[in-house]
């Protein structure tokens, strides 16, 4: 196994000149989209927006104080043009976009999913990277905004006419939104889409869903109060997280209570047993053959009749309501 290199500021800093001076094109201004196009203009960076000419992210942007214009035009005047756009919508706009380049420019992604799976096909001539934050794009803003950064992960897939202002490029893409305060570590195309899609089903977007709604459901279904389900099996969530991501899985465990520890060990194992491990291999498997990935294509080409059901049943879930109730009780959320 190959081992971690985390990029050293000082080369993050040095890189970040190579930007300066140039045009850089951020396509989409959505939640990550806006964020770097904000955190890379006060970096000195000088930033246009492209979108659809009616987007209404298009006119925030504007209002915002950026120069916009559409996708072909903005990808035509920038050295580096970085595709802030869902993943479902790369492999329809990507090649209009790579149509209006400059023959030296670079283009950037923030996931590795188009590239490594093959959506989106870019000439030999032109750099392709990646920058992808650890983090929603509100959270890259704000810790810029204080002062500070959160990591993000680089790749070049490919250094195009020129790989050494390629890479500058992208290092100074990464050190501009703030990452160089906090760490750049390099890695693959297909390392992060694989670990990233892998993270999102398994733990974070799937498996955890499913875990609170199975515990919220077996709660209610044996007598106990909706609210009081949801408190303890969705709401706390955020409590133990943040002790994981502030300390680690070591530092939470000193962390809560002798009766949690003793359940956790022994419960712990008995839910996530060999069965379950065997099928997070079998999903690992399906992103790495592209399963995943011509599943999703086909969904996002048929209309996400898919995604759109499950957002549906999502919605309609019973454990809605409670949530309802509990987050009005939070004031910080008002």
């Amino acid at each position: 196994m190959p081992p971690i290199e985390i990029v050293a500021e000082s080369a993050a800093i040095a890189a970040a000149q190579v930007v300066l001076g140039k045009t850089v094109a951020v396509i989409g201004y959505g939640n990550q989209g806006r964020s770097h196009a904000l955190n890379l203009r006060e970096s000195g960076i000088d930033i246009v927006v492209g979108g659809r000419a009616e987007s209404l992210s298009l006119e925030r942007a504007n209002r915002e104080g950026f120069q916009v214009a559409d996708i072909p035009q903005s990808a035509a005047v920038a050295e580096l043009v970085i595709v802030s756009l869902p993943d479902e919508a790369h492999e329809q706009v990507c090649p209009s976009i790579i149509a209006a380049m400059k023959p030296t420019s670079v283009l950037g992604f923030l996931h590795g999913f188009s590239i490594h799976f093959g959506a989106v096909c870019v000439p030999e001539s032109i750099g392709v990277v990646l920058v992808a934050p650890k983090g929603p794009g509100t959270a890259l803003r704000e810790r810029f905004v204080e002062g500070l950064g959160i990591p993000s992960l680089l790749a070049v897939h490919q250094g195009g006419s020129d790989a050494a202002k390629t890479e500058a490029l992208a290092l100074g893409w990464a050190h501009g939104i703030g990452s160089g305060r906090a760490g750049i570590i390099r890695t693959t195309f297909r390392d992060e889409a694989e670990t990233d899609l892998f993270g999102e089903q398994s733990v974070l977007c799937g498996g955890l869903s499913e875990l609170i709604r199975a515990a919220y459901e077996i709660l209610v279904e044996a007598g106990y109060p909706p609210l009081l389900a949801y408190t303890e099996c969705c709401h706390e969530v955020k409590q133990v997280a943040d002790l994981i991501c502030d300390r680690g899985m070591a530092g939470m465990g000193r962390a809560i209570s002798t009766t949690a520890r003793f359940g956790a060990a022994e419960a712990g194992p008995r839910i996530i047993d060999a069965t379950v491990r065997a099928r997070m291999r079998e999903v690992l498997r399906d992103i790495q053959d592209g399963s995943f990935a011509k599943r999703m294509r086909h969904d996002a080409l048929n209309g996400s009749p898919v995604l759109k059901g499950a957002q549906a049943s999502t919605d309609i879930h019973a454990m809605e309501a409670p949530g309802r109730v509990l987050r009005a009780m939070l004031p910080w959320l008002r």
